[in-house]
């Protein structure tokens, strides 16, 4: 049964593997020129003094694969989800020939899991040999303009795009149609991954708090966006420069965790929200010359009942996110091909 399924699979995974052969070759040679570059210029910028230009310098190099890169591993789980996983047992039971298979002294169980095994296999597999070459080939561009938890980074490297492989492969497992089963993998893959993104995946550490004294240098005054298109003037404060980490909010609070109030602000600093305050901006804007002294006065007059929270997680914690979000999308996988298991066994006939 496993030389048949792997019979049956053996065209698709042929293409898909030579396709990495061809990108491979292709990464070699521009990512060791990459690498050199790194090396050449970037590397030694502090002996000349100028690091800020070596680095725009550098990271215009190879735009067009670069971006190329970043949508091709966004692409791919997508793609073995719908044409390696949609069809699985789709295309089976629209021709009927699962029954053929069952009574050749195969049984449901060996026939589901053989099938579930060779394609969930090759899916994991060419995610993550996509990965690895997409990671090192970044590698020098992500040491001088990245940080890892930006989503546009971190679902495109390393350990992660093989549990989100290995979901797209058994999400559409329980559809009887193959356009229905396309069509389910499609929407369940792409709201999964925007659930965890944005929802989920803030949510899986528990963040670390820095608090920071008001810096009248650094503090801006602007409009602060609500729902419903309201805005209100407040303080906002410069995000601070925690090396490679994720910055979920910078507040202003007082002791207790309130936030900064308009009647708090209004009654510290009256010349200021006289002055700006009705700009309407809704967006955080200069403060003319003329006022910055106002601003700085204002600003330390605030500071001696409220500070800074920064809420964050480190950059320690990239690969604890990288192992949870792989094993949660392998454990959505095992519970979705243990189901798949039952409705063949028990209902389907």
């Amino acid at each position: 049964m496993i030389r048949f399924g792997w019979r049956q699979f053996r065209i698709q995974a042929a293409v898909a593997f030579a396709a990495l052969a061809a990108l491979a070759i292709l990464l070699a040679i521009t990512g060791t020129r990459l690498d050199h570059l790194y090396n050449t210029t970037v590397a030694g910028c502090n002996a000349q003094g100028d690091c800020q230009a070596a680095k725009n310098a550098f990271i215009a190099n190879d735009a067009f694969l670069r971006n190329g890169l970043g949508s091709l591993l966004l692409v791919v789980p997508a793609l073995i989800g719908v044409f390696w996983g949609a069809p699985l047992i789709a295309r089976e039971l629209e021709t009927g020939t699962f029954r053929l298979a069952w009574t050749q002294s195969v049984t449901r169980r060996r026939w589901l899991l053989v099938k579930l095994g060779v394609v969930g296999a090759s899916s994991m597999c060419v995610a993550g040999l996509l990965s690895l070459m997409v990671t090192w080939w970044f590698s020098p561009l992500d040491r001088v303009n990245a940080n890892r938890f930006s989503p546009a980074v971190f679902d495109v490297r390393d350990i992660a795009p093989i549990g989100y492989a290995a979901f797209a492969a058994t999400a559409g497992a329980l559809t009887r149609r193959t356009m229905p089963a396309i069509a389910t993998t499609l929407v369940a893959f792409v709201g999964t991954r925007l659930a965890m993104t944005h929802w989920l995946r803030p949510q899986l550490i528990t963040p670390a708090h820095l608090d920071l004294a008001l810096n009248p240098t650094t503090t801006g005054y602007g409009a602060q966006d609500f729902l419903l298109f309201v805005s209100t003037s407040t303080l906002q404060p410069a995000t601070p420069n925690i090396p490679n980490a994720w910055i979920t909010s910078t507040q202003i609070v007082d002791r207790a965790g309130h936030g900064l109030t308009t009647q708090f602000l209004a009654s510290a600093c009256p010349q200021l929200i006289s002055d700006g305050g009705s700009a309407g901006s809704h967006h955080t804007t200069e403060v003319p010359a003329a006022a910055q002294q106002v601003l700085q006065n204002c600003v330390a007059k605030v500071g001696t009942t409220y500070h800074e929270l920064i809420t964050y997680q480190p950059a320690s914690r990239y690969w604890d996110f990288q192992s949870l979000e792989l094993a949660i999308y392998l454990g959505v996988a095992l519970i979705l091909a243990g189901f798949c298991l039952w409705w063949v066994r028990h209902r389907l006939s």
